[in-house]
């Protein structure tokens, strides 16, 4: 399946675990930590659904390239794959020998939206933030996916916070400084939170981050199956400065880079010095749903993980601001263009637990 295109008959099916109507929140004083403090692990998720990818070949490709990101990350930090206990045999046979599996049933690979969202204290607490996924607006089966957070929450001890939110942390960007941005049609939408406005879903993120201060931009609804999530697109690097994707030469009919453009303007316009990458001119996948994003990567301790898409300039371009922005780790590239092909990439795949 595309995340371009997301038609799919299976679409509706999975779980929600409540209805977007105001509940209580959970007492102040934890927050979300920015990407690049320490970790004690990455949490990732094994691909396994054949509803979701129906083309075996396909899958066996996507399994590999999940398994060589977690190995890879494996190299500087620990990592947990989850993954149903039937999958584990075969999965240890792709994996670094450090990767400890845990038996967390899946469907999809993406643990950046379904994943567990790790809050720290002052004392050093942690607590996982439930945001609810519910596949993307019900686009996915997520009957798995969607119990991904309160099971490890469950395995680690830790509490589970409620946030009154329906959505995924790929569709907000925080810096672990108070401030996130996001696109509208991730979050203001009936599909994930229905009867809730923006104010309201403003100040449920800002208290699930621990944040003060929100950045939107409109982004743009039903051209994907996420709405259009921001870290495809741009990244706190830092407080006050990022990065962000953008095409040399914008199609005027292109709706993402209309809307990329708009959410520049708007960073900078509240104060933000954004680094610019553009989007590569080549690629090695040429499909127009493929997904080409080189803000999609993750920071872990010590390194930053990035993708190369096959255009030797602008990958070059990614790669040496990426070092510029996160001095002292190393960058490492990986060809993950069948995570492009379903319009993701590796920050997609990864989610960090800070150490406490």
């Amino acid at each position: 399946m595309k995340r371009r295109g997301f038609l799919m008959a299976g679409g509706a099916l999975g779980i929600t675990c409540f209805s977007g109507q105001s509940i209580a929140q959970p007492a102040t004083g934890f927050y979300v930590p920015a990407e690049e403090a320490r970790h004690d692990r990455t949490f990732m998720q094994w691909p396994v659904s054949r509803t979701v990818h129906p083309d075996p070949v396909f899958l066996k490709m996507v399994q590999r390239t999940i398994a060589e990101i977690a190995n890879t990350i494996s190299a500087f930090e620990p990592v947990i794959m989850l993954a149903g206990s039937e999958y584990h045999a075969d999965i240890s046979k792709q994996l670094s020998a450090a990767i400890e599996i845990w038996d967390v049933p899946t469907e999809d690979l993406w643990c950046r939206d379904a994943g567990p969202v790790f809050a720290i204290n002052n004392r050093g607490e942690l607590a996982v933030k439930q945001i609810q996924f519910n596949g993307w607006g019900r686009k996915q089966v997520h009957a798995h996916d969607a119990r991904i957070a309160d099971r490890v929450a469950e395995r680690l001890g830790l509490p589970l916070q409620p946030t009154g939110l329906i959505g995924e942390a790929g569709g907000v960007e925080q810096d672990g400084h108070g401030a996130l941005m996001a696109h509208e049609s991730s979050w203001v939408n009936d599909n994930r939170n229905p009867g809730l406005a923006r104010d309201e879903i403003e100040a449920r993120l800002l208290a699930a981050y621990g944040a003060k201060r929100m950045i939107w931009s409109e982004g743009v609804w039903g051209e994907d199956i996420t709405d259009y999530h921001i870290d495809s697109l741009a990244r706190f690097t830092g407080p006050g400065r990022g990065i962000i994707n953008l095409p040399d030469r914008p199609d005027n009919h292109d709706p993402f880079h209309m809307a990329a453009l708009d959410t520049h303007d708007r960073l900078v316009a509240a104060g933000m010095d954004m680094d610019v990458i553009p989007e590569p001119h080549y690629r090695r996948v040429k499909n127009l749903d493929f997904v080409a994003a080189y803000a999609n990567y993750y920071v872990c301790n010590g390194g930053v993980i990035a993708a190369r898409f096959g255009d030797a300039e602008t990958d070059q371009i990614a790669s040496e601001t990426l070092a510029s922005h996160y001095p002292g780790r190393e960058v490492v590239t990986l060809n993950v263009d069948v995570l492009g092909e379903l319009g993701g990439g590796i920050h997609c795949a990864t989610q960090q637990m800070p150490t406490s």
